[in-house]
């Protein structure tokens, strides 16, 4: 199984990744404050405003810390006949992908991840219940795994 030492060893979502979830983060706070602000001074009271001001900021401050592990607990490594994928913060789900059971390896990106160089590699299996997914790689790093993916799949394919 994906012990300890091969969680150090295994490669991780690239920082860019973290970057996003800080813009995101600071862009919700950003417009959380805007509303506490507007609701402070619509009220007229010092004291509330006060209140909403420090719960949206500790808000904020929570969104961060969890967004950091978060982040930190995604972890992959590419063994002889098979893909590890490691992941969670309270509950920890490993997922062990056969290489010859792989269907379709699958390179997605949207505005933002487009936006800091990075996407998200998922793999297909025909298993229902397989979500295997590597978010926050590095563009050409995706591209590189998808194409070795898809070349040890076809390899390895087990009579699909």
């Amino acid at each position: 199984m994906f012990s300890h030492d091969d969680i150090r060893a295994a490669f991780r979502p690239s920082p860019r990744l973290w970057r996003l979830r800080m813009v995101q983060v600071g862009v919700i706070t950003v417009l959380a404050l805007g509303l506490a602000i507007s609701v402070g001074v619509g009220i007229g009271s010092d004291t509330v405003l006060a209140t909403l001001l420090i719960a949206t900021v500790a808000a904020a401050a929570v969104a961060l810390v969890l967004s950091r592990r978060r982040f930190l607990a995604w972890a992959y490594t590419e063994r002889d006949q098979d893909l590890v994928v490691s992941r969670g913060v309270m509950f920890r789900r490993q997922s062990v992908v056969p290489y010859g059971r792989m269907q379709f390896v699958d390179v997605t990106a949207g505005p933002f991840e487009r936006a800091f160089g990075i996407a998200t590699v998922k793999l297909h299996t025909a298993a229902a219940a397989s979500d295997a997914r590597i978010p926050g790689l590095a563009s050409a790093e995706a591209a590189r795994l998808r194409d070795r993916l898809a070349a040890l799949g076809e390899a390895r394919a087990s009579g699909l």
